[in-house]
């Protein structure tokens, strides 16, 4: 299968894949084993937002608190400005993704707990929203890439060749947060995580700008009862099928 997944890649200058869906749902895993799959190059738009925000903590535009504020009308634009001034760039592997912000390396830095908090509410802002999407669409424009995210088939990428929409349930998402946080030596209990899930859901839902929904034409995949190879299997054999229909 991997290999006529690169075969039919190679015959194709442009391909984009867009993965969709909530936290926890495993949109991160697979899109990085996917683009490692397909020789492609993997986009986590989820740690360009997250730039942004540890950008401004260090500004004092935010402040790192337990509970993320309401956001005031001057720190949207601040956001915005801060965005629009920021050059963001991702190198290396989809495994070891380094993440530069203005040339400095903040990859260990965007997974701190107090970033992963605001992240969601900073990626809320429309004007941080249109200058990193202008951003990311760059990006794709330079040959074949999985991005994921929230809004990657519906607003990043419409027009994306083959899009997915990965889904669990809260559950599942739950405890795939749980082990994650634990596994990078975050202190947590399953029931804070719980709540942490369902409140980014009610907030990715329920945006103003560029809510999480699947696109009309968006493959919708549970990986609740999947591990993540079986889900990149099913992935890959519908890339295939969706490429040789287009042919």
């Amino acid at each position: 299968m991997a290999a006529l997944m690169k075969d039919s890649i190679a015959q194709t200058p442009r391909i984009v894949i867009a993965i969709d869906g909530p936290a926890g749902a495993g949109k991160s895993t697979i899109g990085k084993r996917l683009a490692a799959r397909l020789g492609a190059l993997y986009i986590d738009t989820g740690a360009m937002y997250r730039a942004v925000a540890l950008k401004s903590f260090r500004l004092g535009v935010l402040e790192p608190s337990s509970a993320p504020e309401p956001l005031l009308p001057e720190q949207e634009a601040k956001l915005a400005e801060i965005a629009q001034g920021m050059k963001i760039s991702l190198a290396g592997d989809p495994f070891h993704l380094q993440v530069l912000a203005d040339c400095e390396d903040v990859s260990q830095e965007i997974r701190m707990p107090a970033v992963s908090r605001y992240a969601s509410i900073v990626s809320a802002v429309a004007g941080v929203r249109a200058a990193l999407v202008e951003q990311q669409r760059r990006m794709g424009a330079t040959g074949t890439v999985v991005m994921d995210g929230r809004d990657i088939g519906t607003a990043v990428f419409p027009d994306a060749d083959v899009k997915f929409f990965l889904d669990a349930s809260v559950e599942t998402r739950t405890e795939r947060r749980y082990a994650e946080q634990r596994a990078r030596g975050i202190e947590c209990t399953r029931e804070e995580t719980r709540l942490d899930v369902l409140e980014r859901d009610r907030r990715d839902y329920n945006r103003p700008v560029s809510p999480l929904r699947r696109a009309d034409d968006a493959i919708w995949l549970d990986t609740s009862a999947l591990s993540p190879e079986e889900t990149l299997e099913k992935m890959l054999a519908l890339i295939h099928q969706r490429l040789s229909v287009r042919g």
